[in-house]
């Protein structure tokens, strides 16, 4: 059985079928083992031993280049951007219609500051609701948001509420289900696709600067508005965490 587990291995490792092969010897070398402890002639024992050792190293090497596979898929996968201060050129469409691909039903956003309209320099809520305007123009058909977030502090919490209820309520109207969660331990910042692509923005969607005025150039259009010194790492993973 061994010996027919082994061949099958060899056969797989010619063929670069690396894991399925890394399996087979494995398996082969614990029945070597097997046949060795049973046996009590020496020069059976020799011969196992011998080929026990090649297989080993063999295994070994198909594991190394197993792993360095894996290194060079993730490298393909991930890459980082840089925002430098007062950048411009990074609205949101910029930033993520490259991973809004067709297939992209359903949409997970986890940043704790999802808050009030008039908060002191920062605006999400608003900067939230240009998100979802993002989305529905395309090319992806988003179904689903589920956004995690935090609860405002103090009267600002009502406000927080009846502006997330009216952002639901008005992408119902495009067909689109929005899920809201509170949790007071939340950090993170990140947005999951469910094609597989995870974007994590160091300032979430706050990353950029307060508008001069409300009739200067960048308030209506992102791409012109001055950013935040931010990091935004993309990554291609596997499974998609759902909240």
């Amino acid at each position: 059985a061994g010996a027919e587990t082994l061949k099958r291995a060899v056969q797989l490792d010619e063929a670069s079928r690396f894991q399925e092969s890394l399996v087979c010897y494995q398996e082969g070398i614990d029945l070597l083992l097997q046949a060795m402890k049973a046996t009590t002639d020496e020069v059976k024992k020799h011969r196992y031993q011998q080929k026990i050792s090649e297989y080993l190293t063999r295994a070994e090497e198909i594991k190394e280049h197993i792993k360095k596979q894996d290194l060079l898929s993730d490298s393909k996968h991930h890459k980082q951007i840089r925002i430098e201060e007062n950048a411009t050129g990074f609205g949101y469409e910029k930033l993520f219609r490259e991973y809004l691909t067709e297939n992209v039903s359903e949409v997970w956003v986890e940043d704790p500051y999802i808050r009030q309209v008039h908060q002191a320099s920062r605006y999400l809520l608003y900067n939230f609701l240009r998100f979802c305007e993002m989305l529905l123009k395309g090319p992806c058909k988003v179904k689903t948001v589920h956004l995690l977030t935090s609860y405002d502090e103090g009267s600002g919490r009502s406000q927080q509420m009846s502006a997330l209820e009216e952002i639901k309520q008005s992408l119902r109207n495009y067909g689109v289900t929005l899920n809201i969660n509170f949790s007071s331990s939340i950090h993170d910042r990140e947005i999951r696709f469910n094609n597989g692509w995870m974007i994590k923005i160091g300032r979430g969607l706050d990353y950029f600067k307060k508008p001069k005025g409300l009739f200067s150039i960048g308030y209506c259009d992102f791409d012109l508005r001055p950013c935040r010194e931010t990091t935004v790492d993309v990554i291609l993973t596997k499974h998609t965490k759902k909240m």
